[in-house]
Order: structure tokens, then C-alpha cells, then sequence
């Protein structure tokens, strides 16, 4: 007789049988058939540095030729970026404060490389190659004219190029680093974008400095960005065979195609003509007499109802994986009412927030604005203390309301309660403050000179 051994004793007694020892508590942990469905997934780093070139490639197809995915895309540019992040210095004189505002805007308006759009633009640019590609490269070119920013596709950062550099410095996908894991330069392939094969010159080196890499990673050691289209890739892909299916079946039942059976099987043709011939067609205002042991059966998909359902639903996951609400990919809103769309705005908007100020703005935003003001310092432009003048607050664009009366009136109520400052009011609505009540004190002084009112009461003067 065998007895169990000693560890496996300790286990029956700490945990029960030994039967039950071999189960878990977690089931994707298990080994079984629900299990072994699952694939493991290896180091950030690695996983990232492999799937981002093909990723990258099929999402760009998917944006380009999937209507879905267009619109989505489109949706988190436009609620990130809107009609543009505008600068709001924080240096603490308020004279300071609006010539560095007066210098950097007029700077942004000039500030494409290629003469194509303002920094708004460009940032638009960005957030979209963030989403699709999954990351971006801007290039920082100083001239004696200023600060000039020229964005470039992510494969001309060589992606190939990865080795050891010895000291414990080292190249990953085209990117330097030194021993402390620091970004020191990336190497960026001399062909043009529009070439459609990369030439065999060497790659070159940009220094970090010169160079804003925007992505948002999903896991430390990342090194290159991954599209966030990975997750509904091939859900898309699916779905769009579904559609396609659909569309050819509910074509092809609407020719109303016709077959007729003999019920009785009697052989031969159930109507033969003088021709010989059992072809029947229908003209409008038609009416035929079956003989009898004749039946005659229309095409009727009723499939396609239920695939129509299958397809909302296949949307619906495209769209969390997105993380976009549904309406914003089909543009359907027959089943929204203002609590679900407020519900669904409300949670895009704070992932947008995340990306805004958490990606956009550190690897973005405040490396241009410091660009363009260290610049201007070191030009004479600016005066005083180069620290006070880096300082920057970033005002996102207004968000459109679903009813504007009503977050009117909360505003007004945190301002009331002391909840909120004017300034973060201001702020939520896209304004610059100083901006705002220089307008405002202008009105304020034409109205009086030309003795209007705006609020119904007449101004003391037209009394």
C-alpha cells in the first residue's frame, strides 16, 4: 500500500482533500478548458517592441476604410483638442503674464515646419497619430526665425534598430538610452514620407531634446507606442464581414426570387408553356393559377433580423474597446435620452482628461511652450527671471453641453457656494481670465459711451 507523502498530507490538512488541492480559486488561473482559451502575455516592453509595427499598419487600414472607426477617431480628436489647447502663463506679474501669452501665440501661429496649420493643428495631428498609430514624433528645428515643429511618421524612427551601445547604454527600436535608462537620442531614417520603400542610409541621430515622442503607455518598460485600436481589430474585422454578408443577402431578397416545388413529385414540369419551358416571371398586376400539387416559396432571410441585433451589440463592444460612447461611432441616437447621453459624455470626457493632461500636455505641450520661451529669453525678447516665465497653465476647449441651462445654473451655484474660483470657471469654459475681463471692462466702456444697455434697464446718462 502507498501512502501519500509528506507534503501532500500538510496540504490535505491545511486545505481539505487532495482532490481539492489541485483546484483555484481564480478561474483564469485554472489550467482547464476555460483555461487554456487564455494566451499569456510576456514582458511589457518586449510584447510592445513586436506587435507595434503590424498593429500599426492594420490600424491605419481600418481608420482609413472603416466608416466606425473614422468616426470614433474623429470623436476623441475633437473632444481633446477641439478648436485648440490654449497657453495661459502662470509667471506672477500680470504685465509678464500677457507678453509671454502675446509671444508664445504668436509664435504657435507660425510654427509648422511646412507652413500647413498653427500648433492647434499640429496638436489635433498628434492626438489622432496617438490613437491610430498608437504614438508621435515631432521634431523641434530652431532658426534664427524661431522655434519650428515638424511631425513625422512613426516608421521613419527606426525600428529596426536595436543594440547594445556598452557602459550600459543601448538602442531599443530606435531609440538611445543611457545607463540610467534616460532618453538620449532617437535615430530617424533620412527618406522622405512619401517614399513608399526606406532607403539604406544610415539613420540619423536626433537628440532627445529635439525630439517629442507622444504616447500613452500601457505598462512599464514600454519603449515604443502601441495603437489603441488593438483590442477591436479583429472584432472590426468581423463585424465588417457581418455587414457585408448582410448587405448581399438583403439585396439579393429583394429581387423576390421565386422557387417553385411539386409537392406531389409527379415529374415533369409544373408549367410548361409552348415552349416547353417552367421559367415563370412576374410583371406587375400579375395573377397565376398553380396547378394543382404546386407550391411556390419566396427568399425571406429571416436571419437577418437577428444578425441586425448581433451587429449592435458587436458595435457596442468596438466601441467600449475604443472607449467611446456607441453613439459616437453610428451616429445612432433613437435610444438616448439626456441621462444616458450625459452618463456616457460624462466618462469619454474623463478619459480625454487623462490623456490631455496626464500625455499630452507633459510630452506635448510644455516642451514646445518652453522651447518657444527659452527662445525668446535667450533673443532678448524677454526679460526678468527665465523660471517665473516657464510657468504654464493649459486651458482644454469648452465641452459641449447636452443642456446648457442646467450646467449654467450648477456653475453659478459652486460659484455661489464657494466651490469653485472664477478662474476655474473661466478656465472650463476655454477662457483666459486676464483675456476675459479685459474684454468684458471694454464692453463695459463702450456701452456707457454710446449709452447702451443689454439688460433692459436704461444707463443712468438715458435716463
Amino acid at each position: 500500500m502507498t501512502h501519500p507523502g509528506i507534503f501532500t498530507r500538510v496540504k490535505a490538512a491545511l486545505w481539505g482533500s487532495t482532490a481539492e488541492t489541485h483546484q483555484r480559486s481564480y478561474d483564469a488561473a485554472t489550467g482547464g478548458r476555460r483555461g487554456q482559451s487564455f494566451r499569456s502575455y510576456g514582458p511589457t516592453g518586449a510584447e510592445t517592441l513586436a506587435a507595434a509595427a503590424p498593429l500599426r499598419s492594420r490600424a491605419r487600414y481600418a481608420h482609413q476604410n472603416s466608416a466606425y472607426i473614422t468616426n470614433g477617431v474623429a470623436a476623441i480628436v475633437a473632444q481633446a483638442v477641439g478648436a485648440g489647447i490654449e497657453s495661459n502663463s502662470a509667471h506672477p506679474d500680470p504685465d509678464q503674464r500677457a507678453e509671454i501669452d502675446a509671444i508664445f501665440l504668436t509664435a504657435s501661429t507660425a510654427i509648422d515646419a511646412e507652413g500647413r496649420t498653427d500648433l492647434r493643428g499640429l496638436t489635433a495631428a498628434v492626438v489622432q497619430a496617438v490613437v491610430v498609430d498608437g504614438e508621435a514624433f515631432v521634431m523641434i528645428e530652431e532658426s534664427p526665425d524661431g522655434i519650428r515643429l515638424r511631425q513625422i511618421p512613426a516608421e521613419m524612427v527606426d525600428e529596426s534598430m536595436t543594440r547594445d551601445l556598452g557602459n550600459g547604454g543601448y538602442i531599443a527600436a530606435g531609440i538611445e538610452f543611457d545607463a540610467n535608462g534616460r532618453r538620449v537620442a532617437y535615430y530617424v531614417q533620412p527618406h522622405r514620407p512619401t517614399e513608399l520603400f526606406p532607403t539604406a542610409g544610415e539613420p540619423i541621430r536626433v537628440p532627445a531634446e529635439n525630439m517629442c515622442h507622444i504616447f500613452k503607455p500601457v505598462g512599464a518598460g514600454q519603449v515604443r507606442g502601441v495603437s489603441w485600436l488593438a483590442p477591436v481589430l479583429l472584432t472590426l474585422n468581423e463585424l465588417d464581414q457581418l455587414l457585408d454578408a448582410l448587405l448581399v443577402g438583403i439585396k439579393t431578397s429583394a429581387m423576390l426570387a421565386g422557387f417553385v416545388t411539386n409537392v406531389n413529385d409527379m415529374g415533369g414540369d409544373a408549367f410548361p408553356d409552348a415552349d416547353g419551358l417552367a421559367d415563370i416571371s412576374l410583371e406587375p398586376g400579375t395573377v397565376r393559377v398553380l396547378p394543382g400539387g404546386t407550391d411556390i416559396k419566396f427568399t425571406a432571410p429571416d436571419q437577418a433580423k437577428d444578425s441586425i441585433a448581433f451587429a449592435k451589440l458587436t458595435l457596442g463592444q468596438i466601441a467600449a474597446g475604443l472607449g467611446v460612447p456607441q453613439h459616437l461611432l453610428d451616429g445612432d441616437l433613437s435610444g438616448a435620452n439626456y441621462s444616458s447621453l450625459r452618463a456616457g459624455l460624462l466618462t469619454f470626457r474623463v478619459r480625454l482628461e487623462q490623456l490631455t493632461y496626464q500625455t499630452l500636455i507633459p510630452q506635448f505641450l510644455d516642451v514646445v511652450h518652453r522651447r518657444v520661451v527659452t527662445h525668446a529669453y535667450l533673443s532678448g525678447a524677454l526679460d526678468g527671471d527665465l523660471s517665473d516665465a516657464l510657468k504654464v497653465e493649459w486651458i482644454p476647449p469648452a465641452q459641449m453641453q447636452v443642456d446648457p441651462a442646467k450646467s449654467a445654473q450648477a456653475t453659478r451655484d459652486l460659484l455661489d457656494m464657494g466651490l469653485m474660483s472664477r478662474r476655474q470657471a473661466v478656465a472650463a469654459q476655454g477662457w483666459n481670465i486676464d483675456n476675459l475681463d479685459r474684454e468684458i471692462a471694454a464692453d463695459r466702456e463702450r456701452e456707457a459711451a454710446l449709452k447702451l444697455s443689454f439688460t433692459g434697464e436704461p444707463t443712468n446718462d438715458a435716463a
